[in-house]
């Protein structure tokens, strides 16, 4: 004889349909459990959407920010180079870009290991941090280069402070031997009309930099023509 299996198991209750008039009445016998649900998921989702917000603000400093220094990185100095540029041809005012490379910086890594490099590198970021105003924008370029953005500031004024910047690497430098090669370009709409690309102020920085270098490095220069 053979073995039968039962299959036991409950029935799903028929389908009931359900009339929007019904439906209407359901609601308005349990509003209170309605509304708290409706606004709990009100919450929930204002509360989710302010997260989303905040870490995308977060991602975008981060953008722009080198995790070495804390200073803007190349692309926020595009950025912001950019904007002050327009803003040099609407007020027709002044616009100095400084550029610094750290002098010896291979050295260093080479006897002390690059944890000294860094070091060295976050000592000339805290000079020139120090010596920004509020306007100003301090950049790290990339390796051992740095910028500074001063908006309406003159060829005299952007010299001072290089200079500054310059004078204090050796003081705060630490432990390391340090100094700095500092090249200064000003774009001034009273005397060039202040047609100047980025691309040909930062070239100007950039070749004053160098030419301080050259003549033996630990100087500002600022080229007459460009």
């Amino acid at each position: 004889m053979g073995l039968c299996a039962l299959r036991l198991g409950r029935r799903a209750p028929p389908r009931r349909a359900v009339s929007l008039r019904g439906a209407l009445r359901e609601v308005a016998g349990n509003l209170p459990d309605y509304l708290y649900v409706g606004s709990s998921t009100a919450i929930v989702l204002a509360l989710f959407g302010f997260t989303l917000g905040n870490q995308a603000d977060q991602l975008a400093d981060l953008s722009e920010t080198d995790p070495l220094t804390g200073l803007t990185n190349a692309r926020g100095l595009h950025e912001r180079l950019e904007a002050e540029l327009a803003r040099l041809r609407r007020y027709r005012e002044p616009l100095s870009l400084l550029l610094l490379d750290l002098d010896g910086l291979k050295t260093i890594n080479d006897r002390y290991g690059h944890r000294a490099g860094d070091e060295a590198i976050r000592s000339l970021a805290d000079v020139i941090r120090s010596q920004l105003r509020d306007t100003d924008l301090g950049a790290r370029w990339g390796g051992d280069e740095f910028a500074v953005l001063a908006p309406n500031t003159s060829k005299a004024d952007a010299l001072s402070l290089a200079e500054r910047i310059r004078s204090l690497i050796p003081e705060r430098g630490g432990q390391w031997p340090l100094s700095g090669s500092v090249g200064v370009a000003t774009v001034d709409p009273a005397t060039d009309g202040g047609l100047v690309s980025k691309v040909a102020l930062m070239r100007a920085a950039d070749a004053a930099m160098y030419e301080a270098k050259r003549l033996g490095k630990n100087r500002v220069f600022s080229l007459t023509e460009w």
